[in-house]
């Protein structure tokens, strides 16, 4: 049996040559979304470092009550932006959830430990503005990123919030085992050792109680996505996790995610159904 090349199985951009022509359509969808999203409050600071914002799309009539969901971007946690993704909002603001869209520091200047904290931070601030539950999802990073949400022991880090703070997540094209990332040339950014990428990996992670994920990927990605997937619904449902996997037909890594832009989709109405169900978890 011949070797992974892991290289080529992350290398997304390889891939998807036509990615240039995806991220321009992201920032044009975007940018037409802000126009026409009056009640949007953009760059709220939940940190002290620029890149410390949260975008807030509410769903229409929210007063402080509607289900709040938090998306967390991607780009390999060294790259991207909250602005390019403001379009994720429109599916499940239709459908009655407000979405946070959160922004972070990049590898290499701060460490991915230090991203989690700063996602951590995010979901407190929303908490204590609208003394909510968050429900959390995100796409790449951002899906490692919202898992380790929803593993997080939230009373070990305040005594103000839930325990529970953040039950569900919705990961998509997630990386859970960052193992396989020390061995490829996005660590000259990460700087990933292997005791830093055990800590890191969610796979490993203690699930509390009563926690959720959904793990869903494109069904034309890697095998290596494939499989980081599958392995963290089998894993984490063993653990006592309600799991939920899925592979979208003929996605790949950057177009898995477009159905949230659209109310009547299965994805959107998936992460809907999670957002409302944490907003009914009595506080």
């Amino acid at each position: 049996m011949s070797a992974i090349n892991y290289e080529v199985e992350y290398d997304n951009r390889a891939r998807v040559p036509e990615h240039p022509e995806i991220f321009a359509r992201w920032d044009r969808e975007a940018a037409a979304y802000r126009a026409v999203a009056r009640n949007a409050e953009l760059g709220l600071k939940y940190g002290p470092s620029p890149r410390q914002t949260i975008d807030l799309f509410p769903a229409d009539g929210d007063n402080g009550q509607a289900p709040l969901a938090l998306f967390i971007h991607g780009g390999w946690w060294r790259s991207l932006e909250p602005a390019k993704f403001s379009q994720i909002a429109a599916g499940a603001n239709a459908r009655g959830v407000t979405v946070a869209i959160a922004g972070y520091d990049l590898c290499p200047s701060i460490s991915i430990a230090t991203i989690v904290e700063q996602m951590r931070a995010a979901c407190l601030y929303l908490w204590r503005k609208r003394q909510q539950r968050v429900f959390v999802y995100g796409h790449s990073a951002g899906g490692h990123l919202a898992a380790c949400m929803a593993a997080t022991d939230w009373k070990a880090l305040a005594a103000d919030v839930p325990a529970d703070l953040v039950p569900a997540a919705y990961a998509v094209s997630g990386v859970f085992d960052l193992a396989p990332l020390t061995h490829i040339s996005v660590n000259q950014d990460l700087k990933l050792d292997d005791r830093a990428a055990y800590d890191l990996s969610p796979l490993y992670w203690k699930v509390p109680a009563g926690r959720s994920l959904d793990a869903v990927v494109g069904a034309i990605e890697s095998s290596e996505f494939l499989r980081q997937s599958l392995m963290m619904s089998e894993t984490w449902r063993r653990a006592g996790a309600a799991t939920r996997y899925e592979a979208i037909p003929n996605a790949n890594h950057f177009t898995v995610f477009d159905p949230l832009r659209d109310p009547d989709s299965a994805m959107t109405a998936r992460v809907a159904e999670l957002a409302k169900q944490v907003a009914e978890i009595p506080l």
